[in-house]
């Protein structure tokens, strides 16, 4: 008998519960104790609090109070923050678009109330006593506390004990719960904050100033391997620390950025920060950062979340644009003349009270009512760019005679009378040999300099082609005979026809035969290997992403620097003093010169003290 497919029964539309209701939206809220505690943290900042204390039992699975000195709550308000939707923060559409409160939705204590036994203590300011408001009962009870909030998560997920078991060790928990303070505690210096773990203080971070507080979030090591970052830009001010290239780590775990005071993550800003440290990072490696990023609220929408993790930018690219610049330049002097710096000049007390010594013009392509300029404000750099050495110039031995004439045409020493004075007198000291033709040594005022000279020289040759480029003609490209021909989806269209002459400029003639094909006609002459489709497709990626010149100027730094590979002084070259201390003058005086095209170090130091170890000197 055959079987008939019998129809399932239709079940009723109807309202779902509103237990319910909050249980399926505290699937999106609350995912581990580190979001109960980030989500408390910031409501108790948004209460004016100045200081913060969270106690965790069991990774905060057992337990978890955040208690804090704000403003609390008053007491006939104490049920309808339990509410879905509940909030002080905001009341109509214009003020969620200037919100600039952490918490907004009004989501976190009834999503949180409904997947654990949750109780609130609070008390303001005019009120005799506190009120303890148990939140599954509803009961409310007098209370003792001084004036603030108070507010204790037990057993989390006990009504979802599905959910409970996908949560890790207790120590994976806690370490989670660690970092969410820590953000908080990297945005809001002016707080103090402290961690408990049964029964003892785990973390705790007083008040202090922005850098004291990096500091003690971050630790010395990041403050001293890392750059200050300071660059305002009409409505968008970026702020903060960026490590140098040498501090890179292999996983991207110290990587925080914040907006408008709120932690995020967001796909632009750290692809704008990566594209920044473009040929100084050798393989895979991942930069640390902190970085502060205001901008205007009505330029950002926070909305876009659950959890208030990701933010959306009108003008993406102006922001990834600005973001970028202010982190090159942060990067372009050389180490050695940073460290070389007065204490008060390498370091300002705070990025954002440094008085801008320069201006500098950017327009965005903003596409708003009226356009506004965004204008940068820079340091001035404590460093001078090197003459650019001319056309044709023969390699180093050609550049030291005519850079050591220049030199002393305007009164400066040239690198022979540079090689008879103190060591002191530059960062990177003078040089006294070559080894194995490949590596430079130098005295200066620390000890011994190491410098491998193709790698420096690279660097050197590289920089200067960049400038020497500019906005250049376009890269080379070669017909094809036959044109390849490749799928492609409607946004990959859409950015061939609007970026066609951007691809030109690139060596890719591409064009849309129909709605999902596209056809090749040339290549880039420089890769006539490179598998044609996979190239098209990333180029037209990021066309979309970032924009057409930053695509155009990535493509062709990557020609400068082969060529620059191949035009730098090679091994077991041997230079004379002069060159090697033209190469050394030259290297203070070049952007981005502690690291090679490559991201391979140009130089090491090895100290006095250092080289005393060796010989057991003062033991």
């Amino acid at each position: 008998m055959n079987a008939v497919n019998v129809p399932a029964l239709r079940r009723p539309i109807r309202e779902l519960p509103d237990e319910l209701v909050s249980q399926i939206a505290a699937g999106e809220v609350v995912e581990r104790p580190a979001s109960v505690v980030r989500e408390l943290v910031d409501n108790a900042l948004d209460a004016g609090a100045l200081q913060v204390t969270v106690r965790l039992s069991a990774g905060g699975v057992r337990s978890i109070a955040v208690e804090d000195d704000g403003a609390g709550i008053p007491v006939a308000e104490m049920p309808l923050a339990l509410k879905r939707h509940a909030t002080s923060k905001i009341a109509n559409l214009g003020e969620l678009e200037q919100v600039a409160t952490m918490g907004f939705r009004g989501e976190a204590l009834a999503a949180i109330a409904s997947v654990a036994e949750m109780h609130l203590t609070s008390r303001t300011a005019d009120a005799p006593h506190a009120w303890r408001l148990d939140a599954r009962s509803g009961e409310l009870q007098p209370a003792a506390r001084a004036t603030g909030t108070t507010v204790e998560v037990h057993e989390l997920f006990f009504s979802t004990p599905a959910r409970r078991k996908f949560l890790k060790t207790d120590a994976t928990e806690l370490a989670h719960a660690l970092d969410a303070v820590r953000r908080h505690a990297l945005a809001r210096p002016d707080v103090g904050f402290a961690v408990w773990h049964e029964g003892r203080l785990v973390a705790q971070w007083r008040v202090a100033a922005r850098p004291q507080r990096l500091a003690d979030v971050l630790g010395r090591d990041f403050i001293f391997a890392s750059r200050d970052v300071s660059a305002v830009l009409g409505p968008l001010q970026v702020h903060g620390r960026a490590g140098q290239p040498e501090a890179a780590r292999a996983r991207a775990d110290l990587q925080y950025l914040f907006v408008n005071g709120r932690y995020v993550r967001d796909r632009l800003v750290a692809h704008a920060v990566r594209s920044a440290y473009e040929d100084q990072l050798h393989g895979s490696r991942q930069p640390a950062y902190a970085l502060f990023l205001q901008i205007a609220p009505d330029l950002v929408d926070v909305n876009v979340h659950p959890t208030k993790i990701e933010v959306r930018f009108r003008d993406g690219r102006a922001v990834h644009q600005a973001v970028r610049q202010a982190v090159e330049n942060a990067l372009a002097p050389t180490r050695a003349v940073v460290s070389s710096l007065p204490a008060a000049t390498a370091d300002a007390a705070d990025p954002a009270d440094a008085p801008p010594t320069a201006t500098a013009r950017w327009q965005p392509n903003l596409d708003l009512s009226e356009r506004t300029a965004f204008t940068a404000q820079e340091p001035a750099p404590a460093w001078t760019r090197a003459p650019a050495a001319p056309e044709g110039s023969g390699g180093l031995s050609t550049w030291a005679a005519l850079h050591g004439r220049e030199a002393a045409a305007a009164g400066v020493l040239s690198p022979d009378a540079q090689s008879q004075g103190p060591a002191e007198a530059w960062p990177l000291g003078r040089a006294v040999a070559q080894i194995g033709g490949v590596y430079v040594l130098a005295e200066n005022a620390q000890g011994l300099v190491v410098v491998d000279m193709h790698a420096a020289h690279e660097r050197i040759v590289y920089e200067r082609l960049k400038r020497a480029a500019g906005a250049g003609a376009d890269l080379p490209s070669q017909p094809l005979l036959v044109p390849v021909t490749l799928a492609a989806t409607p946004v990959e269209i859409a950015t061939a026809e609007a970026e066609h002459e951007a691809m030109r400029s690139l060596g890719l003639d591409v064009d849309a035969l129909g709605p999902a094909t596209l056809a090749v006609r040339s290549r880039p002459a420089a890769l006539p290997d490179a598998d044609l489709a996979e190239l098209v497709r990333s180029v037209l990626a990021e066309l979309h992403q970032v924009g057409a010149s930053r695509v155009v100027q990535r493509a062709r730094d990557d020609l400068l620097a082969t060529m620059a590979c191949h035009g730098a002084v090679r091994a077991n070259r041997r230079l004379t003093l002069d060159e090697m201390n033209a190469l050394l003058r030259d290297m203070e005086a070049t952007e981005r010169a502690d690291t090679c095209n490559h991201g391979r170090p140009t130089w090491r130091q090895v100290t006095m003290k250092e080289l005393d170890s060796l010989f057991l000197r003062g033991r």
